[in-house]
């Protein structure tokens, strides 16, 4: 199986080379792995233009988008200008963030669910973080999500759902508008990838309104959006960021922002989600 991925990288000095060597000493190697590196200030080129030369697989893109560090627009904007750079002849395209050690194993066991199943979209492994000695599961989200730092889209599906969304929420869009049209998520619990960096650890309180504006955009509405944000809040153990997030929603509504999900879409959306919320109470 073909898989190509792309990086897309901002001030990642720090973490970019562990990166890279994981990937490379993958026991099913990517043929391709393009690295973007966004407006970086620090030496994050200089690290990977000397792992392109010891990797041939490995190359790298330069650009230039927003100063500021927000979720979402900036992260896949730069993740699109890989992706231009590359032939369309892959099975698989991968996501990944510059800030993660992966398994050996990783795209091998990606592989084999991709191959075993063909109605598998998506798939992908979940991320742990460092507590004192111990990597422990960075439980933000639920089990049967990808998270948006891991991602693995089998071609068909990637083009179904139109390719990734520049915008907060692009990686729930993504696994929602692959239900949409039939295809299955999978994920792997035995693939324990290191995220060096907590999620959100540079997020201000703007960064806090996209997730409720993101609510707003996948056509949630009100009663799903508080649910949500609830248990948002909780996971991360911050009950003062519903505030912000019902904030976001209602800015975002006031501003009749753009929806990242058409009206069929967005119908199926809110069904899927009740289902899942009844089942949870039910099941």
């Amino acid at each position: 199986m073909k898989i190509y991925i792309v990086i897309p990288a901002h001030n990642e000095e720090a973490f970019i080379r562990e990166t890279l060597e994981s990937l490379s000493r993958q026991s099913l190697l990517p043929s391709k792995l393009v690295v973007v590196d966004d407006q970086s200030a620090d030496g994050t080129a200089e690290i990977v233009s000397e792992l392109t030369r010891k990797y041939p697989l490995i190359s790298l893109v330069k650009t230039t988008s927003s100063e500021e560090h927000l979720p979402g627009s900036k992260v896949i904007n730069a993740f699109q200008k890989g992706l231009e750079t590359l032939d369309d002849t892959y099975d698989v395209i991968c996501k990944f963030d510059a800030d993660l050690i992966f398994p050996e194993n990783y795209l091998e066991t990606i592989s084999r669910h991709f191959s075993k199943n063909s109605k598998v979209g998506m798939a992908g492994g979940f991320c742990y973080i460092q507590q004192e000695e111990e990597w422990v599961l960075e439980s933000l989200t639920d089990k049967d999500h990808i998270r948006g730092a891991l991602k693995a889209y089998r071609k068909e599906c990637f083009r179904d759902i139109g390719g990734l969304k520049p915008s907060m929420g692009w990686d729930t869009a993504d696994e929602l508008l692959a239900q949409f049209h039939g295809w299955e998520i999978v994920t792997d619990p035995s693939l324990k990838v290191k995220h060096l960096r907590p999620t959100g650890f540079t997020y201000h309180k703007k960064a806090r309104w996209k997730q409720g504006e993101a609510f707003y955009k996948l056509r949630y509405g009100f009663i799903i959006t508080t649910i949500a944000s609830v248990k948002l809040a909780l996971k991360k153990r911050k009950p003062a960021l519903l505030k912000d997030y019902l904030e976001g929603y209602f800015r975002a509504a006031v501003a009749n922002s753009t929806f990242l999900v058409t009206k069929k879409e967005g119908a199926f959306i809110r069904r899927l989600r009740y289902k899942k919320m009844f089942a949870k109470l039910f099941g």
